[in-house]
């Protein structure tokens, strides 16, 4: 879908929802100025296209026991598609890891980690990564303060 199919009643229809996505249709019409109706029509088109993918709710990181956030690059051991794939895999299987990033540069990953306590973080690289045949390095560092996180686009 291009822009050119998205227009302003659409883009505030996906602002609003992935501000609180438990909005109910007659909710949205109020706040675009549309109906009920037409809201749900928007909404479903929005999700049967993809751009909007799903629902999910925030939970409380640190009430949960995660009350560690860890910044962690990894370089990896050989650089071919193989080595690639099998990172890929093992991060897959790891529910700690938030969020993993490929990078151009020095490193070739970087990863969002959350865990319970310094023990925790230093099993996950000792015994996790750094055992792992693709890895080469790592490298952690632990956040002091989030200053901002959010997944909400500037639509």
């Amino acid at each position: 879908m291009n822009d050119a199919q998205i227009d302003q009643f659409d883009r505030k229809i996906m602002s609003l929802l992935q501000r609180d996505g438990r909005l109910t249709n007659n909710d949205l019409s109020e706040r675009v100025n549309l109906s009920p109706s037409q809201c749900s029509r928007r909404r479903q088109r929005l999700e049967e296209e993809g751009l909007i993918g799903g629902y999910c709710a925030v939970l409380d990181r640190e009430r949960l026991g995660f009350p560690l956030v860890n910044v962690i690059t990894v370089t990896l051991a050989t650089h071919n598609p193989n080595n690639a794939r099998r990172f890929a895999d093992l991060l897959a299987h790891l529910p700690e890891v938030q969020e993993a990033h490929a990078l151009t540069g020095e490193m070739d990953y970087v990863l969002k980690v959350v865990t319970p306590d310094l023990k925790s973080l230093s099993d996950f690289v000792n015994n996790v990564l750094l055992p792992h045949e693709s890895v080469q390095h790592v490298k952690t560092a632990i956040v002091l303060q989030t200053l901002k996180e959010t997944s909400a686009l500037p639509l």
